[in-house]
Protein backbone atom coordinates (compact mmCIF):
# COMPACT_ATOMS: atom_id res chain seq x y z
CA UNK A 1 0.00 0.00 0.00
CA UNK A 2 1.29 3.44 -0.92
CA UNK A 3 1.58 6.03 1.88
CA UNK A 4 -0.90 8.91 1.85
CA UNK A 5 0.29 11.79 -0.36
CA UNK A 6 4.02 11.06 -0.15
CA UNK A 7 6.74 12.73 -2.22
CA UNK A 8 5.63 10.78 -5.30
CA UNK A 9 1.90 11.42 -4.83
CA UNK A 10 0.02 10.74 -8.11
CA UNK A 11 3.27 9.88 -9.91
CA UNK A 12 2.92 6.28 -11.05
CA UNK A 13 6.01 5.77 -13.21
CA UNK A 14 9.72 6.53 -13.05
CA UNK A 15 9.32 8.90 -16.01
CA UNK A 16 6.54 10.81 -14.25
CA UNK A 17 8.61 11.12 -11.09
CA UNK A 18 11.63 12.39 -13.01
CA UNK A 19 9.61 14.91 -15.02
CA UNK A 20 7.89 16.29 -11.93
CA UNK A 21 10.81 16.41 -9.50
CA UNK A 22 13.49 17.49 -11.98
CA UNK A 23 11.43 19.86 -14.12
CA UNK A 24 7.84 20.78 -13.27
CA UNK A 25 8.27 21.24 -9.52
CA UNK A 26 10.79 24.05 -9.98
CA UNK A 27 8.96 26.14 -12.58
CA UNK A 28 7.53 29.56 -11.68
CA UNK A 29 3.77 29.81 -11.55
CA UNK A 30 1.48 31.95 -13.72
CA UNK A 31 -1.94 32.20 -12.08
CA UNK A 32 -3.60 34.04 -14.93
CA UNK A 33 -7.19 33.84 -13.63
CA UNK A 34 -8.18 34.17 -9.99
CA UNK A 35 -10.39 36.20 -7.65
CA UNK A 36 -8.00 37.30 -4.91
CA UNK A 37 -8.28 40.91 -3.69
CA UNK A 38 -5.31 43.02 -4.88
CA UNK A 39 -5.73 45.23 -1.82
CA UNK A 40 -4.74 42.32 0.42
CA UNK A 41 -1.60 41.79 -1.66
CA UNK A 42 -0.63 45.46 -1.41
CA UNK A 43 -1.34 45.65 2.32
CA UNK A 44 0.42 42.30 2.82
CA UNK A 45 -2.39 40.96 4.95
CA UNK A 46 -1.58 38.59 7.76
CA UNK A 47 -4.21 35.97 8.55
CA UNK A 48 -4.80 34.96 12.15
CA UNK A 49 -5.85 31.35 11.60
CA UNK A 50 -6.94 28.73 9.08
CA UNK A 51 -10.56 29.85 9.22
CA UNK A 52 -9.63 33.27 7.91
CA UNK A 53 -7.48 31.95 5.09
CA UNK A 54 -9.70 28.96 4.19
CA UNK A 55 -13.31 29.85 4.94
CA UNK A 56 -13.53 33.65 4.98
CA UNK A 57 -17.02 34.96 5.65
CA UNK A 58 -18.99 38.17 5.80
CA UNK A 59 -17.13 41.31 4.75
CA UNK A 60 -17.54 44.85 6.16
CA UNK A 61 -19.66 45.83 3.13
CA UNK A 62 -22.12 43.02 3.85
CA UNK A 63 -20.97 40.74 1.03
CA UNK A 64 -19.47 37.29 1.54
CA UNK A 65 -15.96 36.31 0.44
CA UNK A 66 -14.30 32.95 0.81
CA UNK A 67 -13.71 29.57 -0.77
CA UNK A 68 -17.15 28.40 -1.85
CA UNK A 69 -15.74 24.95 -2.68
CA UNK A 70 -15.29 24.50 1.09
CA UNK A 71 -18.66 26.05 1.90
CA UNK A 72 -20.41 23.54 -0.36
CA UNK A 73 -18.57 20.67 1.34
CA UNK A 74 -19.76 21.82 4.76
CA UNK A 75 -23.35 22.24 3.61
CA UNK A 76 -23.22 18.71 2.18
CA UNK A 77 -22.43 17.54 5.71
CA UNK A 78 -25.53 19.21 7.12
CA UNK A 79 -23.63 22.11 8.70
CA UNK A 80 -25.79 25.14 9.48
CA UNK A 81 -25.01 28.37 7.66
CA UNK A 82 -23.85 30.19 10.79
CA UNK A 83 -20.81 27.88 10.79
CA UNK A 84 -20.32 28.00 7.01
CA UNK A 85 -20.39 31.74 6.33
CA UNK A 86 -21.67 33.02 9.66
CA UNK A 87 -20.23 34.41 12.85
CA UNK A 88 -19.66 31.31 14.95
CA UNK A 89 -16.23 31.20 16.65
CA UNK A 90 -13.39 30.66 14.20
CA UNK A 91 -12.16 27.37 15.66
CA UNK A 92 -15.63 25.86 15.71
CA UNK A 93 -16.15 26.80 12.05
CA UNK A 94 -12.81 25.21 11.17
CA UNK A 95 -13.69 22.05 13.10
CA UNK A 96 -16.99 21.75 11.22
CA UNK A 97 -15.03 21.93 7.99
CA UNK A 98 -12.56 19.25 9.14
CA UNK A 99 -15.48 16.99 10.08
CA UNK A 100 -16.78 17.31 6.53
CA UNK A 101 -13.31 16.86 5.05
CA UNK A 102 -12.92 13.48 6.77
CA UNK A 103 -15.89 12.22 4.72
CA UNK A 104 -14.65 13.70 1.45
CA UNK A 105 -12.95 10.56 0.12
CA UNK A 106 -12.49 10.94 -3.63
CA UNK A 107 -12.91 14.73 -3.47
CA UNK A 108 -9.90 16.85 -4.52
CA UNK A 109 -10.47 19.05 -1.48
CA UNK A 110 -8.72 16.36 0.61
CA UNK A 111 -5.65 16.66 -1.61
CA UNK A 112 -5.74 20.45 -1.90
CA UNK A 113 -5.96 21.06 1.85
CA UNK A 114 -3.22 18.60 2.70
CA UNK A 115 -0.96 19.97 -0.04
CA UNK A 116 -1.50 23.48 1.35
CA UNK A 117 -0.70 22.36 4.88
CA UNK A 118 2.48 20.68 3.68
CA UNK A 119 3.67 23.42 1.31
CA UNK A 120 3.05 26.43 3.50
CA UNK A 121 3.14 25.10 7.08
CA UNK A 122 5.35 22.02 6.93
CA UNK A 123 2.54 19.81 8.26
CA UNK A 124 3.29 16.29 7.01
CA UNK A 125 0.40 14.40 8.61
CA UNK A 126 -3.15 14.09 7.23
CA UNK A 127 -5.65 16.56 8.67
CA UNK A 128 -8.27 14.72 10.74
CA UNK A 129 -10.71 15.51 13.51
CA UNK A 130 -8.33 13.78 15.94
CA UNK A 131 -5.41 16.12 15.18
CA UNK A 132 -7.43 19.17 14.15
CA UNK A 133 -6.54 21.16 17.28
CA UNK A 134 -2.83 20.39 16.98
CA UNK A 135 -2.77 21.49 13.34
CA UNK A 136 -4.90 24.56 14.10
CA UNK A 137 -2.42 25.67 16.77
CA UNK A 138 0.62 25.00 14.56
CA UNK A 139 -0.81 26.95 11.64
CA UNK A 140 -2.13 29.80 13.79
CA UNK A 141 1.30 30.27 15.34
CA UNK A 142 2.98 30.40 11.93
CA UNK A 143 0.33 32.64 10.40
CA UNK A 144 0.67 35.12 13.24
CA UNK A 145 4.44 35.03 13.68
CA UNK A 146 6.29 33.66 10.65
CA UNK A 147 7.49 36.63 8.54
CA UNK A 148 7.22 34.44 5.44
CA UNK A 149 3.50 33.73 5.90
CA UNK A 150 1.94 37.07 5.12
CA UNK A 151 0.08 37.28 1.81
CA UNK A 152 3.20 38.38 -0.03
CA UNK A 153 5.25 35.71 1.69
CA UNK A 154 2.76 33.03 0.62
CA UNK A 155 2.95 34.27 -2.97
CA UNK A 156 6.76 34.26 -2.91
CA UNK A 157 6.88 30.79 -1.35
CA UNK A 158 4.66 29.49 -4.13
CA UNK A 159 7.13 30.88 -6.72
CA UNK A 160 4.44 32.98 -8.42
CA UNK A 161 5.52 35.09 -11.39
CA UNK A 162 2.16 36.63 -12.30
CA UNK A 163 -1.34 36.93 -10.86
CA UNK A 164 -4.31 37.85 -13.02
CA UNK A 165 -7.09 39.24 -10.84
CA UNK A 166 -10.70 39.75 -11.94
CA UNK A 167 -11.79 43.38 -12.14
CA UNK A 168 -14.86 45.31 -13.24
CA UNK A 169 -14.41 48.02 -15.93
CA UNK A 170 -15.54 50.69 -13.48
CA UNK A 171 -12.88 49.73 -10.93
CA UNK A 172 -10.34 52.49 -10.20
CA UNK A 173 -7.54 49.88 -9.98
CA UNK A 174 -5.97 51.89 -7.18
CA UNK A 175 -4.44 48.81 -5.55
CA UNK A 176 -2.95 47.66 -8.84
CA UNK A 177 -1.40 51.10 -9.26
CA UNK A 178 0.12 50.92 -5.78
CA UNK A 179 1.47 47.42 -6.43
CA UNK A 180 2.96 48.47 -9.76
CA UNK A 181 4.78 51.32 -8.00
CA UNK A 182 6.11 49.05 -5.24
CA UNK A 183 9.53 47.88 -6.45
CA UNK A 184 9.99 45.71 -3.35
CA UNK A 185 7.46 43.18 -4.65
CA UNK A 186 8.52 41.75 -8.04
CA UNK A 187 5.41 39.64 -8.75
CA UNK A 188 3.21 41.07 -11.50
CA UNK A 189 -0.36 41.57 -10.26
CA UNK A 190 -2.33 42.33 -13.41
CA UNK A 191 -5.96 43.43 -13.66
CA UNK A 192 -8.22 41.42 -15.96
CA UNK A 193 -11.10 43.14 -17.74
CA UNK A 194 -14.44 41.54 -16.69
CA UNK A 195 -17.30 43.45 -18.41
CA UNK A 196 -20.13 40.99 -17.67
CA UNK A 197 -22.43 43.61 -16.14
CA UNK A 198 -22.26 45.72 -19.29
CA UNK A 199 -23.07 42.69 -21.45
CA UNK A 200 -25.82 40.95 -19.46
CA UNK A 201 -28.63 43.25 -20.57
CA UNK A 202 -31.24 40.68 -19.54
CA UNK A 203 -30.21 40.60 -15.88
CA UNK A 204 -31.38 42.83 -13.01
CA UNK A 205 -29.37 45.98 -12.38
CA UNK A 206 -28.30 46.54 -15.99
CA UNK A 207 -29.52 50.15 -16.24
CA UNK A 208 -27.95 51.04 -12.90
CA UNK A 209 -24.65 49.56 -14.01
CA UNK A 210 -24.67 51.53 -17.27
CA UNK A 211 -25.04 54.69 -15.18
CA UNK A 212 -21.92 53.68 -13.21
CA UNK A 213 -20.04 52.96 -16.44
CA UNK A 214 -20.99 56.41 -17.76
CA UNK A 215 -19.76 58.04 -14.56
CA UNK A 216 -16.44 56.16 -14.81
CA UNK A 217 -15.72 57.91 -18.12
CA UNK A 218 -16.98 61.31 -17.00
CA UNK A 219 -20.33 61.22 -18.77
CA UNK A 220 -23.86 61.76 -17.50
CA UNK A 221 -25.30 59.00 -19.66
CA UNK A 222 -24.59 56.57 -22.49
CA UNK A 223 -27.60 57.06 -24.78
CA UNK A 224 -26.67 54.58 -27.53
CA UNK A 225 -24.85 51.26 -27.89
CA UNK A 226 -21.99 53.06 -29.65
CA UNK A 227 -21.55 55.10 -26.47
CA UNK A 228 -21.37 51.90 -24.39
CA UNK A 229 -18.72 50.56 -26.77
CA UNK A 230 -16.74 53.80 -26.54
CA UNK A 231 -16.92 53.77 -22.74
CA UNK A 232 -15.75 50.15 -22.57
CA UNK A 233 -12.90 50.95 -24.95
CA UNK A 234 -11.82 53.87 -22.79
CA UNK A 235 -11.83 51.70 -19.70
CA UNK A 236 -10.01 48.89 -21.50
CA UNK A 237 -7.28 51.32 -22.50
CA UNK A 238 -6.94 52.32 -18.86
CA UNK A 239 -6.70 48.64 -17.86
CA UNK A 240 -4.01 48.02 -20.50
CA UNK A 241 -2.07 51.01 -19.18
CA UNK A 242 -2.28 49.36 -15.75
CA UNK A 243 -0.82 46.09 -17.05
CA UNK A 244 -3.93 44.19 -18.18
CA UNK A 245 -3.07 41.11 -20.21
CA UNK A 246 -6.43 39.35 -20.36
CA UNK A 247 -10.15 39.89 -20.34
CA UNK A 248 -12.64 37.49 -18.83
CA UNK A 249 -16.28 36.86 -19.67
CA UNK A 250 -18.63 34.76 -17.56
CA UNK A 251 -21.61 34.11 -19.85
CA UNK A 252 -24.52 31.71 -19.57
CA UNK A 253 -23.83 30.78 -23.19
CA UNK A 254 -22.03 32.41 -26.11
CA UNK A 255 -24.56 34.23 -28.36
CA UNK A 256 -24.27 35.16 -32.00
CA UNK A 257 -27.24 37.03 -33.40
CA UNK A 258 -26.08 40.01 -35.47
CA UNK A 259 -28.51 42.88 -36.05
CA UNK A 260 -28.26 46.37 -37.50
CA UNK A 261 -27.31 49.24 -35.21
CA UNK A 262 -30.82 50.72 -35.06
CA UNK A 263 -32.33 47.43 -33.88
CA UNK A 264 -29.66 47.01 -31.21
CA UNK A 265 -30.16 50.60 -30.05
CA UNK A 266 -33.90 49.92 -29.70
CA UNK A 267 -33.21 46.90 -27.49
CA UNK A 268 -30.77 48.92 -25.40
CA UNK A 269 -33.27 51.79 -24.95
CA UNK A 270 -35.89 49.29 -23.87
CA UNK A 271 -33.61 47.87 -21.18
CA UNK A 272 -32.68 51.34 -19.93
CA UNK A 273 -36.39 52.04 -19.42
CA UNK A 274 -36.54 48.99 -17.18
CA UNK A 275 -38.54 46.90 -19.63
CA UNK A 276 -37.91 43.18 -20.04
CA UNK A 277 -36.03 42.13 -23.17
CA UNK A 278 -36.53 38.84 -24.96
CA UNK A 279 -33.80 36.24 -25.40
CA UNK A 280 -33.51 37.21 -29.07
CA UNK A 281 -33.20 40.90 -28.19
CA UNK A 282 -30.60 40.33 -25.48
CA UNK A 283 -28.54 38.21 -27.87
CA UNK A 284 -28.59 40.98 -30.46
CA UNK A 285 -27.19 43.44 -27.93
CA UNK A 286 -24.67 40.98 -26.51
CA UNK A 287 -23.40 40.08 -29.98
CA UNK A 288 -22.78 43.73 -30.82
CA UNK A 289 -20.83 44.32 -27.61
CA UNK A 290 -18.85 41.09 -27.88
CA UNK A 291 -17.84 41.80 -31.47
CA UNK A 292 -16.65 45.25 -30.50
CA UNK A 293 -14.71 43.92 -27.53
CA UNK A 294 -13.15 41.05 -29.48
CA UNK A 295 -11.76 43.51 -32.01
CA UNK A 296 -10.58 45.79 -29.22
CA UNK A 297 -8.74 42.95 -27.49
CA UNK A 298 -7.04 41.97 -30.73
CA UNK A 299 -5.72 45.46 -31.40
CA UNK A 300 -4.35 45.71 -27.86
CA UNK A 301 -2.90 42.16 -27.63
CA UNK A 302 -5.24 41.31 -24.75
CA UNK A 303 -6.22 37.64 -24.44
CA UNK A 304 -9.97 36.96 -24.39
CA UNK A 305 -11.23 34.35 -21.92
CA UNK A 306 -14.77 33.04 -22.45
CA UNK A 307 -16.29 31.01 -19.60
CA UNK A 308 -19.75 29.54 -20.15
CA UNK A 309 -22.22 26.76 -19.29
CA UNK A 310 -22.78 27.67 -15.65
CA UNK A 311 -26.24 28.05 -14.17
CA UNK A 312 -25.78 30.51 -11.35
CA UNK A 313 -27.65 31.05 -8.08
CA UNK A 314 -29.80 27.93 -8.35
CA UNK A 315 -30.93 28.21 -4.72
CA UNK A 316 -32.97 31.38 -4.89
CA UNK A 317 -33.60 31.56 -1.14
CA UNK A 318 -29.94 31.42 -0.17
CA UNK A 319 -28.88 33.62 -3.07
CA UNK A 320 -31.27 36.26 -1.71
CA UNK A 321 -29.71 35.90 1.73
CA UNK A 322 -26.01 35.67 0.81
CA UNK A 323 -25.60 37.07 -2.70
CA UNK A 324 -23.59 35.74 -5.66
CA UNK A 325 -20.48 33.56 -5.58
CA UNK A 326 -21.42 31.85 -2.35
CA UNK A 327 -21.67 28.27 -3.58
CA UNK A 328 -25.07 27.89 -5.24
CA UNK A 329 -24.03 27.49 -8.87
CA UNK A 330 -24.14 24.35 -11.01
CA UNK A 331 -23.09 22.92 -14.35
CA UNK A 332 -25.49 23.89 -17.13
CA UNK A 333 -26.27 22.15 -20.39
CA UNK A 334 -25.87 24.53 -23.29
CA UNK A 335 -25.34 24.00 -26.98
CA UNK A 336 -23.70 27.14 -28.30
CA UNK A 337 -20.74 25.67 -30.18
CA UNK A 338 -22.04 26.81 -33.57
CA UNK A 339 -22.72 30.34 -32.28
CA UNK A 340 -19.23 30.46 -30.77
CA UNK A 341 -17.74 29.36 -34.10
CA UNK A 342 -19.71 32.02 -35.95
CA UNK A 343 -18.58 34.66 -33.47
CA UNK A 344 -14.91 33.75 -33.89
CA UNK A 345 -15.35 33.55 -37.66
CA UNK A 346 -16.80 37.06 -37.77
CA UNK A 347 -13.71 38.35 -35.97
CA UNK A 348 -11.37 36.25 -38.09
CA UNK A 349 -12.95 37.49 -41.33
CA UNK A 350 -11.43 40.93 -40.76
CA UNK A 351 -8.22 39.64 -39.18
CA UNK A 352 -9.33 40.73 -35.70
CA UNK A 353 -9.68 37.48 -33.77
CA UNK A 354 -7.76 37.89 -30.49
CA UNK A 355 -5.88 35.29 -28.52
CA UNK A 356 -8.75 33.33 -27.00
CA UNK A 357 -9.14 30.77 -24.21
CA UNK A 358 -12.41 28.82 -24.20
CA UNK A 359 -13.82 27.17 -21.08
CA UNK A 360 -17.04 25.23 -20.70
CA UNK A 361 -18.11 24.14 -17.24
CA UNK A 362 -19.61 21.05 -18.88
CA UNK A 363 -16.94 18.46 -19.69
CA UNK A 364 -19.11 17.15 -22.51
CA UNK A 365 -17.89 20.18 -24.50
CA UNK A 366 -14.17 19.31 -24.34
CA UNK A 367 -14.02 17.56 -27.71
CA UNK A 368 -16.19 20.15 -29.41
CA UNK A 369 -13.99 22.97 -28.16
CA UNK A 370 -10.88 20.96 -28.96
CA UNK A 371 -11.95 20.81 -32.61
CA UNK A 372 -13.17 24.41 -32.65
CA UNK A 373 -9.85 25.91 -31.59
CA UNK A 374 -8.13 24.15 -34.46
CA UNK A 375 -10.25 26.17 -36.90
CA UNK A 376 -8.92 29.58 -35.80
CA UNK A 377 -5.25 29.20 -34.88
CA UNK A 378 -2.84 31.92 -36.04
CA UNK A 379 0.79 32.88 -36.31
CA UNK A 380 0.81 35.50 -33.55
CA UNK A 381 1.64 32.92 -30.88
CA UNK A 382 1.70 29.11 -30.81
CA UNK A 383 -1.65 27.97 -29.44
CA UNK A 384 -3.38 31.28 -30.17
CA UNK A 385 -6.69 29.60 -29.36
CA UNK A 386 -6.68 27.48 -26.22
CA UNK A 387 -8.90 24.83 -24.71
CA UNK A 388 -9.01 26.26 -21.20
CA UNK A 389 -7.90 24.20 -18.23
CA UNK A 390 -10.43 22.08 -16.37
CA UNK A 391 -12.49 24.76 -14.68
CA UNK A 392 -14.33 24.97 -11.37
CA UNK A 393 -16.34 21.76 -10.88
CA UNK A 394 -14.03 20.04 -13.39
CA UNK A 395 -10.68 20.79 -11.72
CA UNK A 396 -10.62 17.29 -10.26
CA UNK A 397 -8.07 14.61 -11.14
CA UNK A 398 -10.41 13.00 -13.68
CA UNK A 399 -11.55 16.39 -14.99
CA UNK A 400 -7.97 17.54 -15.61
CA UNK A 401 -7.04 14.24 -17.23
CA UNK A 402 -10.08 14.34 -19.50
CA UNK A 403 -9.39 17.93 -20.58
CA UNK A 404 -5.73 17.20 -21.34
CA UNK A 405 -6.49 13.94 -23.14
CA UNK A 406 -9.01 15.75 -25.30
CA UNK A 407 -6.57 18.54 -26.11
CA UNK A 408 -3.78 16.06 -26.80
CA UNK A 409 -5.98 13.97 -29.10
CA UNK A 410 -7.31 16.89 -31.11
CA UNK A 411 -4.60 19.57 -30.95
CA UNK A 412 -1.21 20.29 -29.38
CA UNK A 413 -0.96 19.62 -25.66
CA UNK A 414 2.60 20.93 -25.81
CA UNK A 415 1.28 24.47 -26.42
CA UNK A 416 -1.21 24.38 -23.52
CA UNK A 417 -0.99 27.40 -21.18
CA UNK A 418 -1.68 25.20 -18.18
CA UNK A 419 -3.38 25.62 -14.85
CA UNK A 420 -5.13 28.49 -13.08
CA UNK A 421 -6.57 28.55 -9.58
CA UNK A 422 -9.83 30.47 -10.24
CA UNK A 423 -9.67 30.85 -6.47
CA UNK A 424 -10.44 33.22 -3.63
CA UNK A 425 -7.82 31.68 -1.32
CA UNK A 426 -4.14 32.63 -1.25
CA UNK A 427 -3.13 29.12 -0.22
CA UNK A 428 -4.68 27.61 -3.34
CA UNK A 429 -1.45 27.97 -5.33
CA UNK A 430 -0.90 24.38 -4.20
CA UNK A 431 -3.43 23.45 -6.89
CA UNK A 432 -0.74 24.14 -9.46
CA UNK A 433 1.35 21.43 -7.78
CA UNK A 434 -1.66 19.10 -8.01
CA UNK A 435 -2.09 19.88 -11.71
CA UNK A 436 1.60 19.42 -12.48
CA UNK A 437 1.63 16.01 -10.81
CA UNK A 438 -1.39 14.91 -12.83
CA UNK A 439 0.12 16.28 -16.04
CA UNK A 440 3.51 14.62 -15.48
CA UNK A 441 1.81 11.34 -14.63
CA UNK A 442 -0.22 11.47 -17.84
CA UNK A 443 2.89 12.16 -19.91
CA UNK A 444 4.91 9.56 -18.03
CA UNK A 445 2.34 6.86 -18.69
CA UNK A 446 2.33 7.65 -22.41
CA UNK A 447 6.13 7.42 -22.53
CA UNK A 448 6.39 4.19 -20.56
CA UNK A 449 3.60 2.66 -22.60
CA UNK A 450 5.61 3.32 -25.77
CA UNK A 451 3.19 5.99 -27.03
CA UNK A 452 5.77 8.81 -27.08
CA UNK A 453 9.58 8.66 -27.39
CA UNK A 454 11.65 8.64 -24.19
CA UNK A 455 13.43 11.77 -25.43
CA UNK A 456 14.47 13.70 -22.33
CA UNK A 457 15.10 16.98 -24.16
CA UNK A 458 11.72 16.95 -25.90
CA UNK A 459 9.90 15.93 -22.73
CA UNK A 460 11.64 18.66 -20.74
CA UNK A 461 10.52 21.27 -23.29
CA UNK A 462 6.94 20.03 -23.08
CA UNK A 463 6.85 19.98 -19.28
CA UNK A 464 8.54 23.37 -18.91
CA UNK A 465 6.12 24.77 -21.47
CA UNK A 466 2.91 23.53 -19.91
CA UNK A 467 4.10 24.31 -16.39
CA UNK A 468 5.24 27.87 -17.08
CA UNK A 469 6.80 28.96 -20.37
CA UNK A 470 3.69 28.76 -22.57
CA UNK A 471 1.68 30.97 -20.21
CA UNK A 472 4.60 33.38 -19.83
CA UNK A 473 4.79 33.72 -23.61
CA UNK A 474 1.01 33.92 -24.07
CA UNK A 475 0.56 36.70 -21.51
CA UNK A 476 3.71 38.59 -22.46
CA UNK A 477 5.79 38.16 -19.32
Amino acid sequence: MKPFMDRDFLLETDTAKRLFHDVAEHQPLVDYHCHIPPREVYEDRRFANLTEVWLGGKQPDGSYFGDHYKWRLMRSNGVSEDYVTGDKPAYKRYLKFVEALEKAIGNPMVHWCNLELRQFFGVDKPLTVANAKEIWDTCADKLQNDPALTVRGIIRRANVAMIGTTDDPVDTLEWHAKLAADTSFPVKVCPSFRPDKAINIQKPGFAEYIARLAKSVGRDSLPAVADVCAALTERLDFFVKMGCRASDHGLDCIPFRPADASAVDAVYAKALRGEAVTTEESEQYQTAILLHLGRSYHSRNVAMQLHYSCYRNANERLFAALGPDTGFDMIAQTSCGVQLARYLSALDRTGECPKTILYSLNGVDNDMLGTLIGCFQGTEVPGKLQLGSAWWFMDTKSGMENQMRSLASLGLLGNFVGMLTDSRSFLSYARHDYFRRIFCNLVGNWVENGEYPADDAALRRIVEGVSYRNAARYFGL
